[in-house]
């Protein structure tokens, strides 16, 4: 089976509060359960970028316990890592852009979303549950937010992506507490992107 998800932002604290969290590592724990909950080892998930925060480091000790077979499309929060290459140990891919076939279902994955309305779906992560975009998104519904926070904070497949859209944008988007974009690691203060790492060699995984 195929599933979908973004935005986790595993250890990071800025976003626990509208999430309903009290510390990072509760969020943390909680993220992971849900994802183990409905993802099993044969499984495959997307991830529609930003893992953690641009904090310097790839978060191993979370991605390890995470099942599936999993591939990273980045996000703005994915491409600063020092230690990128490790990201091959959990992802069997890593990409900026990924199209995919899905039960016959033609699907466009890109961390940033994308203006589309052609055949199957153009699937994205990014904007969270913000409801700045709202009066543009919802005239687009071949164009699917896969973050956590419209997606009951797990993986989901491409039939409950289109439900919780459809959900979402059906009406008002409810009002979230006050994210401050001020902390360390929400935007780096100089942008550090850095190009798709090298697959290492197996020995060096």
């Amino acid at each position: 089976m195929i599933f979908y998800i973004a935005d986790t932002h595993f250890c990071y604290e800025p976003v626990m509060a509208s999430r309903g969290f009290s510390t990072a590592a509760e969020m943390d724990e909680a993220l992971i359960a849900n994802w183990n909950s409905v993802v099993g080892e044969a499984d495959t998930v997307y991830f529609l970028g930003d893992i953690g925060y641009n904090g310097g480091h790839v978060p191993c000790h979370i991605l390890e316990r995470l099942r599936g077979h999993k591939h990273l499309i980045r996000g703005n929060h994915d491409t600063g890592y020092e230690d990128a290459p490790l990201l091959y140990r959990y992802f069997d891919s890593v990409t900026d852009f990924w199209e995919l076939d899905d039960n016959g279902t033609h699907v466009l994955l890109s961390h940033y979303p994308m203006l589309y309305n052609k055949r199957g779906y153009m699937i994205h992560g990014h904007l969270h549950d913000s409801s700045q975009f709202f009066e543009i998104l919802k005239t687009l519904p071949k164009v699917l937010n896969a973050g956590v926070d419209l997606n009951g904070l797990k993986p989901v497949t491409l039939e409950q992506l289109i439900e919780n859209n459809q959900k979402f944008y059906a009406g008002k988007p409810v009002e979230y507490p006050y994210r401050p974009r001020c902390q360390r690691g929400f935007l780096p203060a100089v942008p550090d992107f850095r190009p798709i790492p090298e697959r290492p060699r197996e020995e060096t995984l």
